[in-house]
């Protein structure tokens, strides 16, 4: 990474970071009396069963997937674990053209937010278990920032009230396994952290009874988890709709069209969430 990349990146992060605590911070000023009298404790489960697992425009297993999803909340703050875990075996292609196997595509996230008046605060803690050897070669408590499987993202995001139902996000890895450039000029293959960073901007509206919202989501600079090049990497739409089955129960599907322009890819996901 040349100077110039690696002070973008640098202020890119750092720009995310004074965002995030400068709005906190004005959040807090204002809504301390809300904070008090904030909502009770809960928990929630779930779990979504899908035909592709599709993420910022990239396809993760090749294959319909379980998505299981456990979270407390109180008082506007949130913290969870999220999964995904493919039913068939996909491969991988490497940089030289060697065709690996990488068995049955696994995922452990972690996170934590603070959610007020429409702005939340987030970390992520991504985390991809070696899915060959799932019992021996997690690593899960390795946090070496050279040989760590974590990834850690901090994010901000804004959704506007129900007249103006626009959704806002920004986020940047932090550390972990997100490196830049090697000599070559392959991303991923460098010793430094590269800062990738995404957006995303969203419009929620209802259709005959159907959810319907378009989404736009890009990245300013090159890396191994988005693309080569800055530019548009997630564009498409999500349809939803929940099905009664009786009183006391629906079941809400959903269908995403999705398209990578960068990487002129194209899915079609269908969706439960159960």
């Amino acid at each position: 990474m040349n100077r110039t990349t690696h002070f973008r990146s640098f202020a890119l992060a750092g720009l995310l970071m004074v965002l995030v605590s400068s709005g906190f911070a004005q959040l807090q000023d204002e809504n301390k009396m809300e904070e008090k009298t904030g909502n009770p404790a809960s928990f929630s489960v779930g779990a979504d069963l899908v035909s592709r697992y599709i993420w910022r425009g990239a396809d993760y297993g090749d294959s319909p997937a379980i998505q299981p999803a456990l979270a407390f909340s109180v008082s506007g703050f949130k913290a969870g674990f999220w999964g995904s875990y493919s039913l068939g075996q996909y491969s991988r292609q490497f940089n030289n053209g060697t065709v690996v196997n990488m068995g049955h595509y696994a995922e452990f996230d972690t996170y934590l937010s603070y959610t007020l008046k429409g702005f939340t605060i987030m970390a992520y803690d991504y985390f991809l278990p070696n899915s060959l050897d799932p019992n021996n070669g997690n690593r899960y408590f390795d946090y070496n920032n050279k040989t760590t499987g974590h990834t850690f993202e901090v994010c901000l995001s804004w959704a506007g009230p129900e007249k103006f139902p626009l959704q806002l996000y920004a986020g940047t890895l932090v550390y972990g396994a997100d490196k830049d450039k090697d000599a070559s000029g392959t991303y991923g293959m460098g010793s430094k952290n590269n800062f990738s960073t995404y957006f995303e901007a969203a419009y929620q509206f209802n259709v005959g009874g159907f959810g319907v919202k378009p989404a736009i989501g890009g990245i300013p600079f090159g890396s191994s988890w988005y693309g080569p090049y800055g530019g548009v990497i997630n564009l498409g739409f999500t349809v939803s709709k929940s099905i009664v089955i009786s009183k006391e129960y629906s079941l809400p599907v959903f269908c995403s069209a999705i398209t990578n322009p960068q990487a002129q890819s194209v899915f079609l996901v269908f969706g439960i969430s159960l």
